[in-house]
């Protein structure tokens, strides 16, 4: 019998997470939980709004595991916020990785972040808390993201480069080999990074 997880956040970036969890096949979706005045709408894709974040406390009676499903641009403030509410409570954040990802098994990949279609983590890499490794990503070699971090579409982080916390990288923006980006840096799509920032 599959574990049942609970959603947090119903947004465009959680149709694209029931896909992931729905083809991983590891869960069981119970339900999404919104903010206030999100939750009128009763379902998504089939699922059913069960509450609201400030229900959580009393779906934790209930259910054991949960990923954060907002999706991050402009700043990781909801998902952190999010984040550690569900450590308060004692949620279980598993590491969420799509069937046609490739991480391969000489990487670290820590609770709660989510791996979308076609990405890619090569060997040495290391992902922290709370990140989205978006569809089509390539994380290479010995490269460092660090926690709560978004890895956009296509993006490619090259070897040995070290992503600071909290930091959006856009849609097909590439970084050079071995450069540090600086954390909550916010990367715009296409970007070409050369040097640390």
């Amino acid at each position: 019998m599959k574990k049942r997880i609970i959603l947090i956040g119903g947004g465009g970036h959680c149709r694209s997470c029931i896909d992931v969890i729905e083809q991983e096949g590891q869960f069981e979706i119970a339900g999404i939980v919104e903010r206030p005045g999100n939750d009128e709408a009763g379902s998504l894709l089939e699922y059913p709004i069960i509450g609201v974040d400030d229900d959580l406390s009393n779906l934790r009676k209930r259910f054991e595991y949960a990923i954060i499903t907002v999706g991050q641009i402009n700043n990781p403030e909801t998902r952190i916020r999010l984040y550690e509410l569900l450590k308060k409570l004692n949620f279980s954040l598993p590491v969420i990785t799509s069937p046609t990802a490739y991480v391969c098994q000489r990487t670290s990949i820590k609770e709660g972040t989510i791996v979308m279609h076609h990405a890619l983590v090569n060997s040495g890499a290391a992902i922290g808390v709370n990140c989205i490794i978006n569809t089509k990503a390539l994380v290479e070699h010995d490269a460092v993201v660090e926690d709560h971090c978004h890895i956009a579409t296509a993006a490619v982080i090259n070897g040995g480069v070290r992503v600071g916390t909290g930091t959006f990288l856009g849609s097909n923006s590439v970084t050079k080999e071995y450069i540090s980006i600086g954390a909550n840096s916010v990367i715009g799509c296409g970007t070409k990074i050369n040097e640390s920032i």
